[in-house]
């Protein structure tokens, strides 16, 4: 898998999938992703968009027989555009938390994440405690509580890279700031660029991009280590981020979403791409 480092200041790319129910119907969907958040999303070597969240927006379309236009922007600049009425939806690996719910509304999640570290095999990180383990922050917090405790001792002073205005800053912000000093990145390839430099000590992020990002040979003698986390800060899972006026659309998607879930469309998707199910619960 090869990975891009990219600054999308405004629309660089789109793809026009799907087709009209009629030819009387004139509506677009203008969908915004990141294009640099692969395999959920990203930039291929000839410009084209690709990845898991590509793919499901253009047969979420074809479900609702509707024409959608698929562009890239810069992750901090997608809730504005889609405020201001550039874009009309989000897919672009956003979790729905009550932060974000306060300025947008979601679609029903088409994911479910989870999020751990990444760090390099010569670093005393490497032996994090609660190697795979699960922690689901709304079932077992006092558990999460207790491993991040019980990795303090190992944290204590070190620099752990996360992308700004995500849930795993919101997450580093909440449960490791009083013994780590957190540094944001606008990417995920830039935080991982800066661990491989040793530049920071480990990386907090979607656990499935981490793990894939480990094939790459840029990242040679990088692991996953420690505990993977969901719910809580990380939300209900991953939507499609829309205006809260939106209300129509909304359940399009929903209804869309739905159907893809339940035959097996996200499964079989996110398996291609993710190499992990995160079908999300009904």
């Amino acid at each position: 898998m090869r990975f891009k480092s990219l600054t999308l200041s405004a629309i660089i790319l789109s793809g026009v999938c799907a087709s009209f129910a009629n030819a009387e119907d004139s509506q677009v969907i203008r969908i915004a992703t990141e294009g640099a958040y692969a395999p959920w999303n990203f930039v291929k070597p000839g410009g084209q968009l690709d990845g898991f969240e590509i793919e499901l927006a253009r047969d979420l379309c074809d479900r609702m027989k509707a024409k959608c236009e698929i562009t890239a922007h810069d992750w901090e600049g997608l809730i504005p555009s889609l405020n201001s009425g550039k874009i009309d939806a989000i897919m672009a690996g956003m979790s729905i938390t009550p932060k974000r719910q306060e300025v947008i509304g979601f679609s029903r999640p088409y994911a479910a994440p989870l999020n751990g570290f990444l760090v390099l095999d010569s670093s005393s990180l490497s032996r994090l405690p609660g190697e795979s383990k699960s922690i689901d922050l709304d079932k077992d917090e006092p558990g999460a509580e207790a491993v991040i405790k019980e990795m303090a001792p190992l944290l204590k002073g070190k620099v752990i890279g996360v992308q700004g205005s995500t849930t795993a800053s919101g997450f580093a912000e909440k449960y490791l700031s009083k013994v780590v000093e957190v540094r944001e990145y606008k990417t995920v390839d830039s935080h991982n660029m800066d661990l491989m430099s040793g530049r920071i000590d480990a990386v907090l992020a979607n656990a499935v991009v981490l793990k894939l990002a480990t094939q790459d040979a840029s990242m040679k003698g990088a692991d996953m280590a420690g505990p993977v986390f969901s719910g809580g800060v990380f939300g209900p899972g991953i939507g499609i981020g829309l205006r809260k006026s939106d209300a129509d659309l909304k359940a399009k998607f929903d209804e869309a979403i739905t159907a893809a879930v339940k035959d097996g469309t996200v499964k079989q998707l996110s398996e291609k791409w993710l190499k992990f199910d995160v079908t999300p619960l009904e």
